[in-house]
């Protein structure tokens, strides 16, 4: 299904109900054809519920909002704020959301759990380990691990000069990625702090994702999707990328992935084609072969069987991957 919703597409997700956009005008849109009313303004950031229903979004109004397609209800209000990242842990159903240098905590069954953590610069990315116990913050100069349940404490830093503006962990809790201001990568192994640079994209990195049971992570930024491996015990550490899908008239925008037991991968480029790979075959399938808008948004579906996507005209669809 195709859809023309004349407004930046900030983040596609497939929460239970299908899938779903947050756009720049505030709404959240589902394939389905509910629209919700999120914001009054523009959606910042968006994750799945920890639920497994719905999309949690953060906006320019401060406000931190679960829509679903039966209505939006306000999680947290940071007034006079802007809500700039989220993250969220079905394991532990823990909610975790940034303005500016402060992070706040919520725990989706007890209303008065409230834990907030404050950083020396803003915070740009959040995530939980895989065990949704620990959370680490993208910020400058590094990335800030937190025991996302305890109060008072002081976070462990891993540290690299620069401005660090998303953050992942690798499926099995060994590794944390960052992406950063300068167009580069960079890793630390959780057990000693070891770090590792992951250098020579020729744009930023935006988008990360794990596939093949964890063993690969894939990353836009570059003329094709780059591969990292992480298998073994040092992971990347003195290893080399692969890079496929390469062109040399577009950059790779967005990267999505299907469950960790697949080696499929979706790719949405800055020309705003969309292709995919079975990494085990052979070649790439368009899935969106015609040029356009930027690729803003990319995702698949749990079961790997759909891939939404979006631009940053308002364009968006959902295909079937092959």
């Amino acid at each position: 299904m195709v859809h023309a919703f004349d407004a930046y597409v900030a983040a596609a997700l497939f929460p239970r109900e299908g899938a779903a956009f947050a756009l720049g005008d505030g709404t959240v849109r589902f394939d389905s054809g509910e629209a919700v009313q999120a914001h009054d303004g523009v959606v910042l950031c968006a994750a799945l519920h920890p639920s497994g229903s719905g999309v949690l979004t953060g906006g320019d109004d401060g406000r931190l909002v679960w829509s679903r397609p039966g209505g939006a209800e306000t999680v947290a209000d940071q007034k006079g704020k802007w809500i700039d990242a989220v993250a969220a842990s079905p394991e532990t159903g823990l909610i975790a959301f940034a303005a500016g240098k402060a992070v706040t905590v919520r725990d989706v069954a007890d209303p008065g759990f409230i834990r907030t953590f404050v950083h020396e610069r803003s915070v740009a990315g959040l995530a939980f380990d895989p065990k949704g116990r620990r959370l680490a913050c993208a910020t400058y100069g590094g990335a800030a691990l937190w025991f996302a349940r305890i109060a008072e404490q002081k976070p462990a830093m891993l540290k690299w000069a620069g401005a660090h503006i998303d953050v992942t962990w690798s499926p099995d809790g060994r590794f944390l990625i960052s992406a950063m201001q300068e167009s580069d990568l960079h890793g630390w192994r959780i057990a000693d702090a070891k770090d590792m640079r992951m250098s020579g994209y020729p744009s930023k990195v935006r988008s990360m994702a794990f596939l093949q049971k964890g063993q690969l992570m894939a990353t836009s930024g570059a003329a094709g999707v780059v591969l990292w491996p992480f298998g073994g015990a040092n992971g990347p550490m003195n290893q080399s990328a692969i890079e496929i899908g390469h062109d040399q008239n577009a950059l790779v925008a967005r990267v999505a992935a299907a469950p960790l037991s697949s080696g499929r991968l979706v790719a949405g480029l800055d020309d705003g084609r969309v292709w995919t790979a079975e990494l085990a075959g052979k070649g790439l399938t368009a899935l969106k072969a015609g040029k356009g808008p930027p690729i803003t948004a990319l995702a698949v579906s749990p079961d790997g069987t759909l891939a939404a996507w979006g631009d940053e005209a308002g364009g968006a669809g959902v295909v079937r991957l092959p």
